[in-house]
């Protein structure tokens, strides 16, 4: 072939080769993880637990994220990706019912949804804990029936002082007690649930400002226990379930107390004043199987000073004459294991800073 027509040919290869080369479309960075923070007012207004949660996740790497939500709004300390789907006075059951919901995924698509919510289900105590779980579940469903993938991280909700609502502590203790079974029969490979404890080490008394909405000091501490589960979810990584309902960590006034109980060792028990208020207090017992063999039951007792009566008792069977309080397990929690613990917890009128009292127990 001549040089020329040579010359031709390689020209016009080239030519098509750019032009294949410009006809491809330019790779694009990975689309931002869209993640909404559902729940009531906890999360809307001003829900400065977004703000630090958005402010920590950028300081550590997390850049790639989009908070999304129908609603906008912050005002906090912290630069933050201010749309959210908080709704103040808004319950599970009630965005259940209505179907409120769908719509907001729809406008939304979010991979991860950070949900907070159930406190306004608990006031007036009307509303039972399996109609709470059933909510919850039709929440669910309709997060994957907008997307099949969406990670779901769900929350056990800060506890509520009595100050605000006479029955709502325990009965945020009996919610947050069924949280993980219920994950563990909703959770699949495609669209795993995760569970963060936001109730243990939450005292209403010191990290809200009326015995509900967090203060600064409640409201970093949602930040921190929010902040580990995103940041393994969003490294691939799924944390496993716990299997049981929250810890509950003593508030700085708390005065634990750990005494054998005479016959061995068999058992020992604590005590110890979980959060307190003007004219009452919410206390916990803890039984733990120091024996050599599996015991089937246990009974713990104890006296109450200063006139102090139990009002509510969950987890136990738990009466109290004059001062002396004794307290049996239920059906399902009374065996233990040799090193097993069980745990009950209790709502008392009087002062909670009174000296706590020793606590014997027994086996069976």
């Amino acid at each position: 072939m001549p040089r020329k027509a040579l010359l031709y040919a390689l020209l016009a290869t080239l030519t098509a080769v750019l032009a294949v080369i410009v006809a491809r479309p330019a790779l694009s960075a990975a689309a931002p993880v869209r993640i909404m923070p559902l729940g009531d007012s906890i999360t809307a207004g001003p829900g400065c637990w977004r703000a630090l949660l958005w402010d920590r996740l950028q300081r550590t790497g997390y850049t790639n994220i989009d908070f999304v939500g129908t609603q906008s709004g912050g005002g906090c300390s912290v630069p933050l990706d201010t749309d959210h789907e908080g709704h103040g006075g808004f319950s599970a059951t009630g965005i259940a019912d209505q179907n409120q919901l769908p719509p907001w995924l729809a406008a939304t698509n979010p991979d991860i949804v950070l949900m907070h919510l159930g406190t306004n289900d608990m006031w007036g105590g009307y509303i039972p804990t399996d109609a709470k779980m059933s909510a919850l579940t039709k929440l669910v469903g309709q997060m994957r029936a907008n997307n099949p993938s969406v990670k779901i991280i769900v929350a056990q909700i800060i506890p509520m002082g009595q100050n605000a609502c006479a029955t709502c502590p325990a009965d945020v203790v009996a919610f947050n007690n069924r949280i993980p079974g219920w994950a563990a029969g909703l959770r699949t490979a495609g669209s795993p649930i995760v569970v963060v404890d936001q109730w243990s080490g939450f005292n209403p008394t010191t990290d809200t400002g009326d015995g509900v909405h967090p203060n600064a000091a409640g409201f970093q501490k949602m930040s921190d226990r929010w902040y580990p589960a995103l940041a393994q979810v969003l490294n691939g990584v799924i944390p496993p379930l716990p299997t049981a309902g929250p810890t509950r960590t003593p508030s700085p006034s708390a005065t634990p107390s750990a005494s054998p109980t005479p016959g061995g060792g068999r058992c020992t028990a604590s005590y110890q004043v979980v959060s307190q208020w003007s004219g009452g207090f919410q206390g916990e017992v803890t039984v733990t199987n120091s024996s050599t063999a599996t015991a089937s039951a246990w009974t713990a007792a104890f006296s109450l000073a200063n006139g102090q009566q139990i009002a509510q008792a969950w987890n136990a069977t738990v009466t109290q004459n004059a001062a002396a309080v004794t307290a049996r397990n239920l059906s399902w929690n009374g065996s233990l294991a040799v090193g097993g613990t069980a745990s009950f917890g209790f709502l008392a009128s009087g002062n909670g800073t009174t000296p706590a009292p020793a606590v014997s127990c027994t086996l069976a």
